[in-house]
Protein backbone atom coordinates (compact mmCIF):
# COMPACT_ATOMS: atom_id res chain seq x y z
CA UNK A 1 0.00 0.00 0.00
CA UNK A 2 1.56 3.43 -0.79
CA UNK A 3 1.33 5.19 2.29
CA UNK A 4 2.93 9.29 2.26
CA UNK A 5 4.48 9.53 5.58
CA UNK A 6 2.35 12.24 7.35
CA UNK A 7 -0.82 9.33 6.33
CA UNK A 8 1.59 6.68 7.96
CA UNK A 9 0.31 4.75 11.05
CA UNK A 10 2.27 2.63 12.70
CA UNK A 11 1.40 2.98 16.55
CA UNK A 12 0.58 -0.97 17.44
CA UNK A 13 -2.30 -0.07 20.03
CA UNK A 14 -3.69 2.68 17.05
CA UNK A 15 -4.01 -0.71 14.48
CA UNK A 16 -5.07 -2.98 16.96
CA UNK A 17 -8.28 -0.73 18.16
CA UNK A 18 -9.26 -0.01 14.70
CA UNK A 19 -9.06 -3.53 13.94
CA UNK A 20 -11.11 -4.43 17.15
CA UNK A 21 -13.64 -1.89 15.86
CA UNK A 22 -14.05 -2.83 12.53
CA UNK A 23 -13.57 -6.47 12.21
CA UNK A 24 -15.13 -7.33 9.12
CA UNK A 25 -12.00 -8.14 6.69
CA UNK A 26 -11.45 -8.33 3.34
CA UNK A 27 -9.34 -11.53 2.88
CA UNK A 28 -7.07 -11.85 -0.10
CA UNK A 29 -5.13 -14.82 -0.81
CA UNK A 30 -3.77 -16.74 -4.37
CA UNK A 31 -3.71 -19.72 -5.30
CA UNK A 32 -4.37 -22.34 -8.40
CA UNK A 33 -7.82 -20.34 -8.91
CA UNK A 34 -5.97 -16.81 -8.45
CA UNK A 35 -6.87 -14.34 -6.47
CA UNK A 36 -9.63 -15.00 -3.66
CA UNK A 37 -11.44 -12.26 -1.36
CA UNK A 38 -13.57 -12.99 0.99
CA UNK A 39 -15.14 -10.58 3.54
CA UNK A 40 -16.01 -11.94 6.88
CA UNK A 41 -15.00 -11.12 10.71
CA UNK A 42 -12.22 -11.35 12.33
CA UNK A 43 -11.37 -11.51 16.21
CA UNK A 44 -8.20 -10.75 17.18
CA UNK A 45 -5.78 -12.00 19.66
CA UNK A 46 -3.55 -8.85 20.44
CA UNK A 47 -1.04 -10.69 22.99
CA UNK A 48 -0.40 -13.49 20.35
CA UNK A 49 3.27 -13.16 18.41
CA UNK A 50 4.82 -9.69 17.38
CA UNK A 51 1.56 -8.05 15.93
CA UNK A 52 -1.34 -10.46 17.23
CA UNK A 53 -3.55 -13.36 15.59
CA UNK A 54 -6.65 -13.46 13.80
CA UNK A 55 -8.47 -16.27 14.17
CA UNK A 56 -12.29 -16.70 11.79
CA UNK A 57 -14.12 -19.03 10.50
CA UNK A 58 -15.77 -19.97 6.80
CA UNK A 59 -18.05 -22.48 5.34
CA UNK A 60 -16.98 -25.57 4.73
CA UNK A 61 -18.11 -25.60 1.57
CA UNK A 62 -15.49 -22.85 0.76
CA UNK A 63 -12.60 -23.36 -0.92
CA UNK A 64 -10.63 -20.80 0.96
CA UNK A 65 -9.96 -22.99 4.17
CA UNK A 66 -8.35 -25.67 1.92
CA UNK A 67 -5.51 -23.72 0.32
CA UNK A 68 -5.16 -22.67 3.98
CA UNK A 69 -4.39 -26.02 4.65
CA UNK A 70 -0.33 -26.03 4.59
CA UNK A 71 -0.19 -22.36 5.44
CA UNK A 72 -0.82 -19.63 2.71
CA UNK A 73 0.49 -16.11 2.57
CA UNK A 74 -2.83 -13.74 3.29
CA UNK A 75 -4.19 -10.11 3.55
CA UNK A 76 -6.73 -8.92 5.65
CA UNK A 77 -7.25 -5.40 5.02
CA UNK A 78 -9.51 -3.58 7.69
CA UNK A 79 -11.72 -0.33 6.57
CA UNK A 80 -12.09 2.19 9.56
CA UNK A 81 -13.98 5.43 8.87
CA UNK A 82 -14.23 7.16 5.50
CA UNK A 83 -15.91 10.03 3.46
CA UNK A 84 -15.67 12.05 0.75
CA UNK A 85 -14.40 15.54 1.33
CA UNK A 86 -15.53 18.80 -0.66
CA UNK A 87 -13.00 21.31 -1.51
CA UNK A 88 -16.11 23.36 -0.52
CA UNK A 89 -15.40 23.17 3.44
CA UNK A 90 -11.87 24.81 3.63
CA UNK A 91 -12.20 28.02 4.34
CA UNK A 92 -8.32 28.78 2.46
CA UNK A 93 -10.62 28.65 -0.76
CA UNK A 94 -11.29 32.56 -0.02
CA UNK A 95 -7.56 33.26 -0.54
CA UNK A 96 -6.47 30.50 -2.96
CA UNK A 97 -8.74 28.58 -5.03
CA UNK A 98 -6.41 26.03 -6.00
CA UNK A 99 -8.18 23.38 -4.46
CA UNK A 100 -9.61 20.31 -4.96
CA UNK A 101 -12.17 17.68 -3.73
CA UNK A 102 -10.08 14.64 -1.82
CA UNK A 103 -11.18 11.19 0.00
CA UNK A 104 -10.23 10.66 3.85
CA UNK A 105 -10.00 7.10 4.96
CA UNK A 106 -7.94 5.30 8.11
CA UNK A 107 -7.62 1.52 6.78
CA UNK A 108 -5.02 -0.86 8.26
CA UNK A 109 -3.36 -3.98 6.26
CA UNK A 110 -2.48 -7.22 8.17
CA UNK A 111 0.14 -9.42 6.34
CA UNK A 112 0.94 -12.91 7.62
CA UNK A 113 0.26 -17.03 6.92
CA UNK A 114 -2.77 -18.03 7.00
CA UNK A 115 -3.57 -21.61 8.29
CA UNK A 116 -6.92 -23.67 8.47
CA UNK A 117 -8.33 -25.41 12.23
CA UNK A 118 -10.73 -28.19 11.36
CA UNK A 119 -11.18 -28.88 15.17
CA UNK A 120 -14.49 -29.20 16.85
CA UNK A 121 -13.32 -27.58 20.38
CA UNK A 122 -11.36 -25.15 18.72
CA UNK A 123 -14.35 -23.40 16.53
CA UNK A 124 -16.86 -24.10 19.58
CA UNK A 125 -14.86 -21.98 21.87
CA UNK A 126 -14.13 -19.35 18.40
CA UNK A 127 -18.17 -19.05 18.37
CA UNK A 128 -18.70 -18.22 21.66
CA UNK A 129 -15.76 -15.91 21.62
CA UNK A 130 -17.20 -14.05 18.71
CA UNK A 131 -20.47 -14.28 20.05
CA UNK A 132 -19.87 -13.08 23.34
CA UNK A 133 -17.82 -10.52 21.92
CA UNK A 134 -20.17 -8.75 19.49
CA UNK A 135 -23.43 -9.38 22.31
CA UNK A 136 -22.00 -7.77 25.19
CA UNK A 137 -22.57 -4.42 24.77
CA UNK A 138 -26.67 -5.61 24.04
CA UNK A 139 -29.35 -5.63 27.07
CA UNK A 140 -29.93 -8.54 26.84
CA UNK A 141 -26.94 -10.42 25.04
CA UNK A 142 -27.53 -13.95 23.38
CA UNK A 143 -25.27 -16.36 24.28
CA UNK A 144 -24.47 -20.27 22.02
CA UNK A 145 -25.59 -21.80 25.05
CA UNK A 146 -29.58 -20.11 24.03
CA UNK A 147 -29.41 -22.31 21.08
CA UNK A 148 -29.84 -26.52 21.52
CA UNK A 149 -27.02 -28.25 21.76
CA UNK A 150 -27.27 -30.69 19.07
CA UNK A 151 -28.33 -27.89 16.55
CA UNK A 152 -24.92 -26.34 17.71
CA UNK A 153 -22.72 -29.19 16.66
CA UNK A 154 -24.47 -29.07 13.81
CA UNK A 155 -23.88 -25.69 12.70
CA UNK A 156 -19.99 -26.43 14.25
CA UNK A 157 -19.14 -29.21 11.78
CA UNK A 158 -20.40 -27.02 9.26
CA UNK A 159 -17.60 -24.69 8.90
CA UNK A 160 -13.55 -24.75 9.79
CA UNK A 161 -11.62 -22.16 11.11
CA UNK A 162 -8.95 -19.85 9.95
CA UNK A 163 -6.36 -18.33 11.45
CA UNK A 164 -3.40 -15.74 10.39
CA UNK A 165 -0.90 -14.72 12.30
CA UNK A 166 -0.09 -11.64 11.45
CA UNK A 167 3.88 -10.75 10.54
CA UNK A 168 3.52 -7.24 9.40
CA UNK A 169 0.83 -4.54 9.65
CA UNK A 170 0.59 -1.29 7.88
CA UNK A 171 -1.86 1.36 8.88
CA UNK A 172 -2.90 4.06 6.45
CA UNK A 173 -4.53 6.83 8.40
CA UNK A 174 -5.55 9.58 5.67
CA UNK A 175 -7.86 12.79 7.91
CA UNK A 176 -6.26 15.77 6.37
CA UNK A 177 -3.20 16.18 7.96
CA UNK A 178 -1.59 17.56 4.88
CA UNK A 179 -4.27 20.72 5.45
CA UNK A 180 -3.82 23.77 7.96
CA UNK A 181 -6.01 23.77 11.26
CA UNK A 182 -8.62 26.16 10.15
CA UNK A 183 -9.06 23.95 7.07
CA UNK A 184 -8.63 20.63 9.24
CA UNK A 185 -11.62 22.20 11.23
CA UNK A 186 -13.54 23.04 8.00
CA UNK A 187 -13.49 19.16 7.24
CA UNK A 188 -15.16 18.31 10.64
CA UNK A 189 -17.73 20.68 10.47
CA UNK A 190 -18.67 19.58 6.86
CA UNK A 191 -18.80 15.87 8.12
CA UNK A 192 -21.22 16.58 10.53
CA UNK A 193 -23.42 18.13 8.89
CA UNK A 194 -23.71 15.22 6.90
CA UNK A 195 -25.56 12.99 9.29
CA UNK A 196 -24.13 9.20 9.63
CA UNK A 197 -23.30 6.72 6.81
CA UNK A 198 -19.72 6.35 6.23
CA UNK A 199 -18.66 9.14 7.33
CA UNK A 200 -19.68 8.22 11.08
CA UNK A 201 -16.11 8.67 13.01
CA UNK A 202 -13.98 10.21 10.39
CA UNK A 203 -14.48 13.64 12.05
CA UNK A 204 -13.64 12.35 15.53
CA UNK A 205 -10.57 10.74 14.01
CA UNK A 206 -9.66 14.36 12.48
CA UNK A 207 -10.23 15.69 15.68
CA UNK A 208 -7.42 13.17 17.62
CA UNK A 209 -5.10 14.26 15.46
CA UNK A 210 -1.77 17.13 16.06
CA UNK A 211 -2.91 20.63 15.83
CA UNK A 212 0.61 21.31 13.88
CA UNK A 213 0.19 22.45 10.08
CA UNK A 214 0.64 20.12 6.87
CA UNK A 215 3.87 18.01 7.75
CA UNK A 216 7.65 19.84 7.36
CA UNK A 217 8.31 19.67 3.70
CA UNK A 218 5.42 19.12 2.35
CA UNK A 219 3.16 22.34 0.66
CA UNK A 220 -0.58 23.32 1.15
CA UNK A 221 -1.03 19.99 -0.50
CA UNK A 222 0.72 17.61 0.89
CA UNK A 223 3.21 17.54 -1.76
CA UNK A 224 6.34 16.77 -1.03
Amino acid sequence: MYIPRHFRQDELPALHGLVSACPLATLVITGDRGFSANHLPLLLDPEAGAHGVLRGHVARTNPLWRDAVAGCPALAVFHGPQGYVSPGWYPSKRDDPRVVPTWNYAVVHAHGTLTAVDDPDWLYTLVTTLTDTHEQARPAPWKVTDAPAEFIDKMVGAIVGIELAIDRLEGKWKLSQNRDVVDREGVVEGLRSEQGGPTTGMAEMIEGISDDPAPPGCDRQGRP
